[in-house]
């Protein structure tokens, strides 16, 4: 995985994603629409990612990102899928997703069972808790991306 488009912020819309993140999962995610996924460098692979994100301008949280096909459902596009590690406990259909992607998790997967899926999510939102407490990836909160307009 080449480091050298790291950190990439995006910005845009969410959209309806595929409804699993919430109901299957019990971790609920924002999705860009394709437009947005198109626009990610080359260099970026698909797989596990942390970072920050925020919603309409507010404030900023601790996030981690499926880049990629999500095996396991056997996605026919590939997604951006964010899980805010805030509790929003609203619908964010057509609000502004800004994202700053910081680091690399690990390679996106196949699994077993669901119940592994939903352990390995919970392992990779354990490890960008952490990093992201790091000195490096916490100057990237503070980014004027997440407060223009």
């Amino acid at each position: 995985m080449s480091k050298k488009s790291l950190p990439h912020y995006a910005a845009g819309i969410i959209v309806k994603g595929f409804g699993r993140g919430s109901k299957e999962l019990g971790i609920p995610t924002a999705n860009y629409p394709l437009e947005v996924v198109k626009q990610l460098p080359n260099d970026i692979e698909t797989g596990i990612y942390f970072g920050w994100a925020n919603i309409d301008n507010g404030d900023i949280h601790k996030m981690v990102m499926s880049i990629g096909w999500n095996p396991f459902f056997e996605n026919q596009e590939k997604s951006m899928e964010t899980h805010i590690m805030y509790p929003y406990n609203r619908d964010l259909y057509g609000q502004v997703l800004k994202v700053c992607i910081c680091g690399y998790i690990r390679p996106e997967k196949n699994f077993d069972s669901l119940e592994a899926l939903i352990s390995t999510i919970n392992d990779d939102i354990e490890y960008a808790n952490l990093a992201l407490e790091r000195g490096e990836f916490v100057d990237m909160k503070k980014s004027n991306f997440f407060r223009e307009s």
